[in-house]
């Protein structure tokens, strides 16, 4: 008897989601949301006056092939919360393969968006693409955190090769206010130890904050900042900070003070989990 399996060479996981909020003039509430594929959006309960997103990718994580796209509105005096259920994790490609993800934040004049995924964590044979693009309007304003994990410590892994390409983009007014662009490839172990990219420490953090209060918030966050990290003024109303750990768990010890300090107390649940 002949037995004839299905072909799964080609089978790749799309997701992509749109969603838009609003004010209502006395609290924010989700005024559209699309989603497709392996992407899905969960809207815990909170008494603030915010809508408060959790991205999920059913998939269980990327790899080559993958594509997922992300779309998100905060128009006029709302504010958007977003965050991942956990870590996105990065798996091995294909040679000519790559795991492509396309982030777009938009938001208004007197409204603001608060970008928290959790880390990302890159895999021996990964190959990621992203770009973050964010379009802020006068007076919009924006709490943003990207975190990268170099492979999985734990497991005494190796990053030998992999290939990494990440880009951040943030405009007001159409107009360019940061812009950064990572290109990493081949044996990241090596690259790492340079005493210019991170002096071995296996685990990136990057935070920018956009608000009239950011001066004040300076001085409160260079109290919190540990040894390996540095916060500036890049305009009188945006703080980048940068952080490096040894690991994961030392770049959380580092981030959630300072992300508690921004939130205002307000750091997504499923942080803590």
């Amino acid at each position: 008897m002949s037995m004839k399996f299905n072909n799964y060479n080609n089978v790749r996981s799309n997701g992509e989601i749109i969603i838009s909020c609003k004010s209502n003039g006395i609290r924010t509430e989700l005024d559209k949301l699309r989603q497709s594929g392996s992407l899905k959006c969960l809207f815990p309960n909170t008494t603030k006056n915010e809508i408060q997103a959790v991205l999920l990718n059913c998939s269980g994580g990327l790899t080559g092939g993958d594509h997922f796209k992300f779309s998100a509105f905060a128009e006029k005096h709302s504010i958007l919360t977003l965050t991942s259920q956990t870590a996105e994790r990065i798996y091995c490609a294909l040679e000519n393969e790559k795991s492509i993800i396309n982030n777009e934040l938009n938001v208004s004049s007197n409204a603001k968006i608060n970008w928290l995924p959790q880390e990302t964590i890159l895999f021996e044979g990964s190959s990621l693409k992203r770009c973050l693009t964010v379009n802020l309007e006068k007076n919009a304003e924006l709490l943003l955190s990207e975190s990268i994990v170099f492979g999985r410590l734990e497991m005494g892994e190796i990053l030998s090769s992999i290939k990494f390409e990440d880009r951040i983009n943030i405009y007001r007014s159409n107009k360019p206010i940061f812009v950064e662009s990572v290109q990493m490839k081949g044996n990241i172990e090596r690259m790492l130890e340079r005493s210019a990219v991170t002096c071995g420490a296996k685990a990136v953090s990057l935070l920018i904050y956009i608000a009239p209060d950011a001066e004040i918030q300076l001085r409160n966050l260079r109290r919190l900042l540990p040894q390996k990290a540095g916060a500036s003024l890049l305009h009188k109303d945006v703080i980048v900070v940068r952080l490096i750990a040894d690991n994961s768990y030392e770049m959380r010890v580092s981030l959630l003070p300072i992300l508690d300090q921004l939130t205002h107390k307000g750091i997504p649940k499923c942080w803590n989990i």
